[in-house]
């Protein structure tokens, strides 16, 4: 404090300007000039590591301070008064000091300013086609959980504790144990918040932040249809999709019958992948003479080329007979254009946001709703009824790991009982 008690220098307060009689009445311009020559414009401390000065049109301190890699970082003190300036740019000096003795970047963000970067960051990506759908999982983590739970707190203050308390309370909001796969969603959203917290400069990359558990109810295989049961199914809605009453209803079941064709033909994930495809995804693929039908998904890993069954025309004949725009086109014709519109459409081209509603209602016309163990079917169930017909029909193993666009390895872990019984068939 040597170099502060050198040079200050006696000075009126801020009140004295404001205190000045109407005779005398001083403006804020001139105030500041009297106050720019009544104090100094400079002060060191701390061995000159942290520098106050004040900038000639305002009347506020601003502090400069050194850190122990030789960085200066800037911060206003927000005050006026000297002495209280002198308090402030100490403290944030020594708090600065802590942080980098920590491992903790110099600026912070609260759990909320956090979470809305991140979720800026997620939209960001889905609206320009780079991100992937599991983001949507991961934007329902933040906002329903993350973000009402921990509030102002700050990431790089949570302990193992927090973490405890806090899938205590999720668990309970949401009404069961959950499984291993909505875990690692929350984990995965919980590692895209600490990205973008280090890529913002709130976090240092060296920061431990607790993890969240990722282990969790074991997951159940979803429940899929036996051959006759497929057969039941595929007869059943040709009357099923023309008994509608109501003009919606006369849009939505024909519709859905496609759709349900169309993921038992191909294998392909219900949702993103299947309600994504336009007509100009489609297009013949010719090998040796013969031609299949190749359609392009984008989804849950990416892109890729996928072959459908030969049966699948009918299925593409039906939607293009049914959308305005398109019918006048050969099928052939139509593969061959670049027409952007959705392939499961309604006749006006407008695609309905969820079919999971009329699909339950098909599974309780039907009487197909529940397997041998009770568990209720869903759209999902098709994408596991592919699979088990291609690995009871003998498809290899890694060829229909590259048509459903997943791995050997889950493909093993869901069809383990399955494929050992095939090997069992096959060496007795």
């Amino acid at each position: 404090m040597d170099r502060l008690k050198q040079t200050q220098v006696c000075y009126p307060s801020p009140a004295h300007f404001r205190s000045a009689s109407p005779k005398h009445h001083i403006t804020p311009t001139s105030a500041i000039a009297q106050l720019n020559a009544a104090q100094p414009m400079l002060l060191h401390m701390r061995d000159g590591e942290v520098v106050l000065y004040r900038r000639a049109n305002s009347p506020v301190w601003q502090s400069r301070y050194k850190l122990q890699d030789g960085s200066w970082h800037r911060a206003s003190t927000r005050k006026m008064s000297v002495e209280h300036a002198v308090k402030a740019a100490c403290t944030m000096y020594d708090e600065a000091r802590f942080r980098q003795s920590l491992g903790l970047a110099q600026t912070a963000q609260n759990f909320t300013g956090l979470a809305q970067a991140t979720l800026q960051e997620l939209r960001s990506e889905m609206d320009a086609g780079r991100g992937k759908s599991v983001y949507a999982s991961y934007i329902t983590c933040i906002e329903k959980y993350f973000i009402p739970y921990f509030g102002d707190k700050r990431l790089e203050q949570l302990q193992h504790e927090d973490i405890v308390a806090f899938e205590i309370w999720r668990n309970r909001q949401m009404t069961k144990q959950p499984k291993a796969s909505t875990l690692m969603n929350f984990a995965s959203a919980w590692n895209r918040l600490q990205q973008t917290a280090i890529a913002k400069g709130w976090l240092s990359e060296h920061a431990a932040i607790p993890k969240l558990t990722t282990r969790g109810m074991k997951s159940t295989s979803r429940p899929a249809f036996g051959k006759d049961e497929v057969a039941k199914l595929l007869q059943f809605m040709q009357t099923w999709a023309e008994q509608g009453r109501l003009s919606v209803e006369r849009e939505m079941r024909p519709l859905l019958r496609d759709y349900v064709e169309m993921l038992l033909l191909t294998g392909m994930r219900h949702g993103t992948e299947a309600m994504g495809i336009c007509w100009k995804h489609i297009e013949w693929h010719t090998d040796k003479g013969v031609r299949y039908l190749r359609i392009w998904v984008d989804g849950k890993t990416g892109g890729r080329w996928l072959i459908a069954k030969h049966r699948a025309v009918d299925v593409l004949n039906r939607l293009r007979d049914r959308q305005k725009d398109v019918k006048h086109l050969s099928l052939d014709e139509l593969l061959a254009s670049p027409v952007q519109s959705k392939l499961f459409a309604f006749s006006n081209g407008h695609q309905p946001p969820s079919l999971n509603g009329t699909f339950r209602r098909l599974m309780r016309d039907s009487e197909l709703l529940k397997d041998a163990k009770a568990q209720n079917r869903t759209l999902y169930s098709m994408r596991h009824t592919y699979a088990t017909q291609e690995l009871f029909a003998g498809t290899d193993i890694h060829t229909l790991a590259k048509q459903m666009g997943t791995s050997v390895l889950m493909l093993e872990k869901h069809y383990s009982k399955l494929t050992a019984t095939m090997a069992a068939n096959k060496l007795a």
